[in-house]
């Protein structure tokens, strides 16, 4: 991947020195890998700290990640198919980010756009490790600890959109768009560090996840489940560090814009009605409307930017949407190496501590292709690896590890850490260039509400994958310790994975 320029020189080599080239070249190539290495170093700025805390306690709420998928599966009572449709209304706060967006824009509280908000967000967090610790300890009693799941659940979701809206708002916001004597930069630099500054965002989620992925494991190994879940109470504190430490600039302010607040509430109450009168498809419906709702809005937000931009926005938003709408196992693949491979917690924090490693590493080493190649020209070969990387997957169900076992002495430990490590930065890269483009276009005084749109929209595949994923749980039932369908449903999830994405690729993708 890496580009070594050769030395150039007028005069043509002395015999005697035949090795000066070749050192040249070697020296051009550890150049080249010490700039990469220290590129996100170098693009750093103070102002950059606010949204890395953001971002970082973001990833760093997987601290509660096994020990919540270890409790649902000991003391809840859902199915596979059942918890991919409760995926569903957790999904939904992330498509009311422009509601978010409109009021970050445009209403201050206790005088302040950005640095309030992060604190709302951090107190919804804390208030949703709170349910979830006290349902685990059994000292919440109103309602069943199914019904409180949902409920802390649901609040962290809530707090972590509000304050992701405010550090997307923050990343168009660091990157000015003129220059020391107040003309305007060149469109490319201020594209490239604009990528450079989503790259960093990124870099911070991967870090935070990094942080804590082998401490989830090991604290769900030793501590019980309310104590872990109270243990949570540490990331909102992070979420604000950034923000009491450094001053924030006074972003640009408008009136609050209706059409988009009210729209948004508008959506917001027909949803609640759905649920509430049980409407047959309720899911369906509700991803139909969300989708139409934020199209419309989009329309209306758009309206300022040339019919060009718009086509490029437009296209590149319905390839993302299908890379992002591919369908999973769900729990049941989990569960399966939990009864079947015997994994364990300890097990697991050693995944997500390698996975973690390793999309740090990726991220951190590529970011200069990550902002500079074409879109359609990343996503192809992620669609591309992203298939062929989960072959281990089905392969291990039908033997792969008994196999090894018996042929080389290793068995399917080995064989998923290599795996987790391999996929594990293909998600974050088919993201950043679509922030990149999301930034760069965002309007003065409106970006709160432009990102929280766009971002809506790509969390909308989230609720078609949510529902694709329930579908196939149906005709594929798994159950706790019945795994025989399991292999149908792995196939069915890889091969949707690819076809999904290259049909948006070969439709839209040289319009991206």
């Amino acid at each position: 991947m890496f580009s070594v320029r050769p030395h150039r020189t007028t005069d043509r080599p002395h015999p005697a020195e035949p090795l000066a080239l070749p050192e040249a070249a070697s020296d051009d190539a550890h150049a080249g890998l010490l700039s990469r290495v220290l590129q996100p170093i170098r693009s750093f700025r103070p102002a950059y700290l606010p949204l890395v805390m953001v971002y970082f306690a973001s990833g760093a709420l997987g601290i509660i990640d096994i020990s919540r998928d270890l409790w649902i599966k000991e003391r809840l009572t859902w199915t596979p198919a059942e918890l991919a449709g409760i995926g569903v209304w957790l999904t939904l706060p992330w498509t009311m980010k422009m509601v978010v967006g409109a009021l970050v824009d445009s209403v201050p509280i206790f005088g302040s756009q950005r640095r309030s908000y992060v604190m709302i967000g951090a107190a919804l967090i804390a208030g949703g490790m709170l349910v979830l610790a006290g349902a685990a300890g059994r000292w919440l009693v109103f309602a069943r600890a199914n019904d409180l799941y949902v409920a802390g659940a649901l609040l962290i979701v809530v707090g972590t959109v509000v304050q992701s809206v405010v550090a997307e708002a923050m990343s168009a916001e660091v990157v000015s768009r003129l220059d020391v004597a107040g003309n305007a930069r060149p469109e490319h630099e201020v594209r490239a560090e604009l990528g450079m500054v989503q790259v960093i965002g990124r870099l911070a989620v991967s870090v935070g996840i990094l942080a804590v992925a082998g401490l989830s494991g090991w604290l769900a190994s030793i501590f019980d489940r309310r104590t872990v879940f109270l243990f949570g109470l540490i990331v909102p504190a992070m979420s604000v560090t950034g923000v009491l430490l450094v001053r924030l600039q006074a972003a640009e302010r408008r009136p609050l814009d209706w059409r988009i607040f009210g729209g948004g509430m508008a959506f917001g109450a027909v949803v609640l009605a759905l649920v509430f009168l049980s409407v047959p498809f309720e899911q369906e419906l509700i991803f139909a409307l969300t989708l139409g709702a934020i199209g419309a809005m989009l329309m209306v937000l758009t309206r300022e930017l040339d019919a060009k931009t718009r086509r490029a926005i437009l296209f590149t938003s319905v390839v993302i949407f299908a890379f992002r709408a591919i369908p999973t196992a769900g729990p049941s693949y989990f569960w399966w190496t939990l009864d079947v491979l015997k994994f364990d917690a300890a097990f697991y924090g050693t995944l997500r501590q390698m996975s973690a490693i390793v999309s740090v590493a990726a991220l951190w080493l590529f970011s200069r292709q990550l902002t500079e190649y074409a879109i359609a020209r990343v996503l192809f070969w992620v669609a591309i690896a992203g298939t062929l990387l989960s072959l281990p997957s089905i392969a291990l169900f039908y033997g792969l590890g008994d196999w090894t076992l018996a042929t080389f002495g290793f068995g399917a430990r080995p064989i998923v850490l290599v795996h987790e490590a391999v996929v594990a930065p293909f998600a974050e890269f088919s993201m950043i260039p679509l922030l990149t483009l999301i930034a760069f276009y965002a309007p003065a005084g409106r970006r709160a509400t432009w990102f929280a749109l766009m971002a809506s929209l790509m969390n909308t595949a989230l609720i078609a994958s949510q529902l694709q994923s329930k579908y196939l749980n149906q005709v594929f039932v798994i159950s706790r310790g019945n795994y025989a369908e399991l292999g149908w449903l792995l196939i069915a999830t890889v091969a949707l994975g690819l076809i999904l994405p290259m049909i948006a690729l070969a439709l839209f993708g040289r319009r991206v």
